[in-house]
């Protein structure tokens, strides 16, 4: 286990009857009797990971450095071992970020127990800042990632050599997240402050003030990557989850610890934007920081269940307990929480390393309301554990969810933060040693004593405008938080029942269901108007849909809308399958014979072609009415053929079935948006319609208005073509027609008979135009050359063959 670990839970030295407790010790045992001196546990085959002796896993690594890691029985013990043992001068490269809250915040956590338990002279009587030293040492090594013009620190640092020469292996970074670079002042600070050498928190503080000034001035929201030279944000999303979560955390916590109120007055700023913004009760959706009102993605990630335990601190109890039902709901629909979930709470991304954000949050609200109902919570995070991840060598990562498959992982912060909150959570003010109120958790859940404040100002009654409401009288009744939980877990549930409303007058009719919407539909927009719909024609063809409820014609209307909106994910989401690869639409007729692909989006229905070693070959049509909306009044021409049809008006399944009754063997559909290319656009896939598509037999392609236009010009120009729709392109071997007898060969020597003796009146005229354009020798230019000409194509469409397009 890391170094944090020996520190970040001095509670050995408590009472070990919780059966939390005895879990935390069995897998401190475990770490120590297979992985000791190595960073981590891996619990599936019973070692140590050591960083260099273990393929890499790339950034997940820069977690580790060779610090030498330890977790005994006895505190003392570990801090005796940790002086023997721990060397900091080693040449790695390491994370900025993990190594200040999981070592520095380590042994800064270690260092104030010390001198508590040395205070009481119950034990570390020998103790002389020994963990302090080492504190500063490692400091000092994490200084260099500093030198920035921002003053924002470089993600990465030599421990050894800093971040300058050839010798670092680091410093050409230019990017870092918001939380890595604002995730640094608790650490920094209490160092400052304990050894009383100002420049590590004055670092600490620039990189603060330089990301508050680099906030977006009209949302107050700040983006998720920024560029670490320029201070231009490199993401511009923006939520409470992955790459922005302890920033917020460290402004709060800031003020909690050093006393300073313009960190909490910025808290403030952020918070309002983000309840404004982000908070969508009980979803926390991220959103653009230019564009605060359009979400930035449909689903979550698991890192923001921090946030209803830094709602408890702010004082905001009721969407704490909101947002904290709704991941509790999810975890025990999946047994933990998926590393990322989407908005109807299905899995997104199914791994889950152990994260302790929810157990975090769960304290918090237990401490806050005193409902045992999350007492409840923290049983079922224990049976889980139990259940799903417990292995002979410890805890294993859920590698997926879904099948309760393991990975070969115990990161360092299970045991820092799972433990410590369950342990807490469970335990009676008896139990504990010390007064837990006296401290601040870092966001590896260290202990910093709030002594460490320099506000030493007279109090009075101006003071307690900053300070949290006191929730034993907010809540006096503990089941009071149930009448927020009950409608949160019949929307996991999918149970909530749709409440009779009266319907607005003059409407008289059932609300616009998001699988009959169509975007050019007249009587549709109106119904999206009334509704507080705003409806938003993006440049690639698709459209944006967005809600204000105080837009609504009246709250009947406004609730019809957030309906509508929430069916429309549902809708998407279900139309969002693993990503399918491009095809391709291949011109084999004369005189192009393969040489024109042209990258196609595929369909989510119809006929696969990844299962066809063949593909689909027939000539094209173009559809009447063009976007085939209707029975084809030409299908006498469309039968045995591919139809051209043109993006629009209805939905794309419902086009491919009236090709398909008109006789079509297969589809392409063109887009209507003048100047869509597949060399800017990314790939588009057709979904279905929210109905079932199995009728749909044929093959269904898409293409950018760019491509689509070189087909038509084809068509116009040579009226009978001949594409191949596949999953990839062919060479021309493959293309030609078997019943041919000199097919290969017409594929070889046609444009040679054409170039040298030219083809019909009009191909010959066409050619002496091309050539005066030429200079007086290509005319001369020999049959060897021009034969070396198609070898050259053939191999490109070799290699096309073996790549994907």
């Amino acid at each position: 286990s890391h170094v944090s670990v020996i520190f970040s839970l001095p509670l050995s030295l408590l009472c070990s009857h919780f059966h939390s407790y005895s879990i935390y010790l069995l897998s401190c045992f475990l770490s120590f009797d297979h992985a000791y001196p190595a960073d981590e546990l891996m619990p599936l085959t019973c070692r140590g990971r050591v960083r260099g002796l273990e393929p890499s896993r790339g950034d997940v690594d820069d977690a580790l450095g060779k610090y030498l890691l330890n977790k005994t029985e006895e505190f003392e013990e570990a801090v005796k071992r940790v002086l023997k043992d721990v060397r900091l001068d080693n040449d790695i490269v390491v994370s900025v970020f993990e190594t200040n809250i999981r070592v520095l915040g380590g042994l800064l956590g270690g260092h104030s127990m010390a001198v508590m338990l040395k205070e009481r002279g119950e034990r570390m009587l020998w103790y002389q800042d020994e963990l302090l030293n080492m504190a500063k040492d490692l400091g000092i090594r994490l200084l260099p990632a500093f030198n920035t013009s921002s003053g924002l620190p470089y993600p990465r640092v030599n421990l050894r050599h800093g971040v300058q020469g050839p010798e670092t292996r680091t410093g050409t970074e230019t990017d870092t997240c918001t939380a890595c670079a604002g995730t640094i002042i608790l650490e920094f600070a209490a160092l400052s402050r304990f050894t009383g050498d100002p420049i590590f928190e004055a670092h600490a503080r620039r990189a603060l003030d330089f990301l508050w000034e680099k906030r977006q001035r009209n949302s107050n929201l700040v983006g998720t990557t920024i560029n670490i030279h320029s201070g231009e944000w490199v993401r511009r999303d923006s939520g409470v989850g992955a790459g922005i979560d302890s920033y917020y955390e460290y402004l709060l916590k800031a003020y909690v610890l050093l006393g300073d109120d313009q960190f909490l007055q910025r808290f403030n700023v952020h918070y309002a934007s983000i309840m404004k913004y982000i908070s969508q009760p009980p979803l926390l959706l991220d959103v653009h920081i230019h564009k605060p009102l359009l979400p930035a993605r449909t689903w979550m990630d698991s890192l923001l269940a921090f946030f209803p335990g830094l709602q408890v601190l702010k004082g905001d109890i009721r969407p704490a307990i909101e947002t904290h039902e709704m991941l509790y709901q999810v975890t025990k629909k999946h047994n933990f929480l998926p590393e990322a979930f989407t908005t109807d709470f299905r899995v997104h991304w199914a791994q889950h390393p152990l994260r302790p954000e929810f157990a975090e949050s769960t304290y918090f609200l237990y401490k806050a309301t005193r409902d045992p109902y999350y007492l409840e919570v923290g049983r079922t995070v224990l049976e889980n554990l139990n259940r799903f991840a417990r292995v002979p060598c410890g805890f294993a990562a859920m590698k997926d969810v879904r099948t309760g498959s393991h990975e070969d992982r115990m990161d360092s912060f299970f045991l820092a933060e799972m433990f410590k909150y369950l342990f807490l959570l469970f335990a009676e003010e008896d139990d504990l040693p010390f007064d837990v109120e006296d401290y601040v958790f870092t966001t590896e859940a260290h202990l910093l004593p709030l002594s460490l404040s320099t506000a030493l100002e007279e109090l009075d009654d101006s003071n307690f405008e900053w300070t949290c409401p006191n929730t034993r009288l907010l809540f006096a009744d503990p089941a009071y938080p149930q009448n927020f939980r009950e409608p949160i877990r019949s929307a996991v549930d999918k149970s909530c029942p749709r409440p009779n409303l009266p319907r607005e007058p003059g409407m008289g009719r059932a609300p616009l269901r998001a699988q009959d919407f169509m975007a050019n539909n007249p009587e549709h927009l109106e119904l999206l108007r009334r509704m507080g719909v705003s409806l938003i024609h993006l440049k690639d063809g698709r459209v944006q849909l967005v809600q204000h409820a105080n837009q609504a014609a009246s709250a009947v209307a406004a609730e019809d809308g957030m309906r509508f909106m929430q069916e429309m994910m549902e809708l998407s989401s279900q139309q969002q399958k693993e990503q399918l690869p491009p095809r391709a639409v291949q011109i084999i007729s004369h005189p192009f014979f393969g040489r024109v692909v042209l990258t196609a989006g595929p369909a989510q229905f119809g006929m696969d072609l990844s299962k066809s070693s063949l593909g689909v070959r027939g000539f094209v049509t173009v559809a009447e009415p063009y976007a085939g909306c209707s029975e084809l009044s030409n299908a006498e021409f469309v039968a045995g053929r591919i139809a051209l049809l043109q993006r629009g008006q209805c939905m794309f399944a419902e086009k491919a079935r009236n090709i398909q009754k008109a006789g079509a063997i297969g589809g392409i559909v063109i887009d209507d948006n003048e100047g869509s290319s597949s060399d800017t656009a990314p790939l588009f896939q057709m979904a279905g319609d929210g109905r079932s598509t199995d009728d749909v037999t044929l093959p269904l392609l898409f293409l950018f208005h760019k491509e689509g236009n070189i087909l038509l010009e084809a068509l116009k120009e040579h009226r009978e073509v001949e594409v191949l729709l596949s999953e990839k392109a062919r060479d021309r071997g493959f293309i030609s027609n078997s019943n041919d007898i000199d097919a290969i060969d017409e594929l070889i020597t046609e444009p040679f008979n054409h170039f040298l003796s030219g083809g019909d009146e009009k191909e010959d005229e066409d050619c002496c135009t091309e050539d005066h354009s030429k200079d007086e020798d290509s005319s001369s230019q020999s049959v060897d050359s021009l034969m070396a000409d198609w070898q050259e194509d053939l191999e490109a469409f070799k290699q096309m063959e073996k790549d994907e397009l």
